[in-house]
């Protein structure tokens, strides 16, 4: 199975791959890089915007020029003028985190109701249990509803929106909660997948249409399928070592591409793996996706 460039971003920490289907364009960032890229399937090159702080996914609205982003101190509206270099905040929705924090939002998915559900993590020092999961409401209220996580990572939710899974990567452990999508609650945490040593660390990951999840392996060199029960289907090899996240694009949602980063590799290892920190392209296995849900923007945004 088939693993390709597809574009040379050389991220540092790529990650937040987002689908706007509404557009046909593909978003994702580069944490540390902070940076916001967008790429019109097809083009040679992508579009890029500097950030003010780092920032960990950026998801579409519904309005073509108006995109949310997790950010270092929380959840900012903001636009990515064309022509311009920098995006342009145009005003914070939620700052779950006090002024100077270590802490910084990692990963995030909306439900079919348009909520936002946010893991977070020290980025300081990653060994501190300080990471937590957040939803953001329809009506932009911003809670707390799990934790404590090393680094939170790569909220899925099922196609029938009853299943969500959660990573802590630092603990190599992917929890599974039942979701009630009508009032926005979890129940029943249990873990669903532990990773081994070999494995490397479960990071981004998602659901396709037909009820598989597929995750990247920071550490391992991969991406995988495993059925709802947890059992591992397929795996694909990548040429480098940490890979991050995992998206299904394209008009007919089955093409797989995949973030990678640079982040954690000695002079030596990346002189081995040239291609870390691009974008990939990776056989989906006959998969398909699901289009996600523009965020759920309250009256007063």
């Amino acid at each position: 199975m088939s693993a390709n460039v597809m574009l040379a971003t050389a991220s540092q920490l790529g990650e937040g791959l987002h689908w706007e289907a509404a557009q046909q364009r593909l978003w994702m960032v580069d944490i540390h890089g902070c940076r916001i890229m967008r790429w019109e399937l097809g083009s040679p090159t992508w579009c890029e915007w500097k950030t003010p702080q780092r920032v960990g996914w950026v998801l579409s609205t519904g309005q073509a020029d108006l995109q949310l982003a997790g950010l270092q101190g929380g959840m900012a509206w903001v636009r990515c003028p064309a022509g311009a270099t920098e995006v342009e905040v145009l005003g914070w929705l939620a700052r779950p985190f006090p002024e100077g924090s270590p802490l910084r939002l990692n990963d995030a998915k909306t439900d079919a109701r348009g909520r936002v559900w946010a893991g977070s993590l020290n980025n300081d020092d990653e060994s501190r249990p300080d990471g937590r999961l957040f939803r953001l409401d329809e009506n932009g209220r911003c809670d707390e509803v799990d934790g404590p996580y090393g680094v939170a990572n790569g909220p899925a939710i099922s196609p029938c929106q009853t299943l969500m899974l959660h990573t802590d990567s630092a603990a190599r452990t992917i929890f599974a909660f039942d979701m009630d999508v009508a009032t926005g609650t979890l129940s029943n945490k249990r873990i669903w997948l532990r990773f081994s040593e070999s494995d490397g660390y479960p990071d981004g990951m998602t659901f396709d249409a037909q009820g598989s999840v597929w995750v990247a392996h920071w550490g391992g060199a991969c991406v995988s399928r495993f059925s709802a029960e947890g059992q591992l289907t397929h795996r694909v090899s990548l040429p480098t070592d940490h890979v991050t996240n995992v998206c299904f694009a394209g008009p007919n949602l089955d093409r797989l591409f995949v973030t990678t980063a640079r982040q954690g590799l000695s002079a030596e290892q990346l002189s081995r793996q040239p291609a870390a920190g691009h974008l990939f392209e990776v056989d989906a296995a006959g998969s398909s996706g699901l289009a996600p849900t523009p965020v759920a923007r309250p009256k007063a945004a």
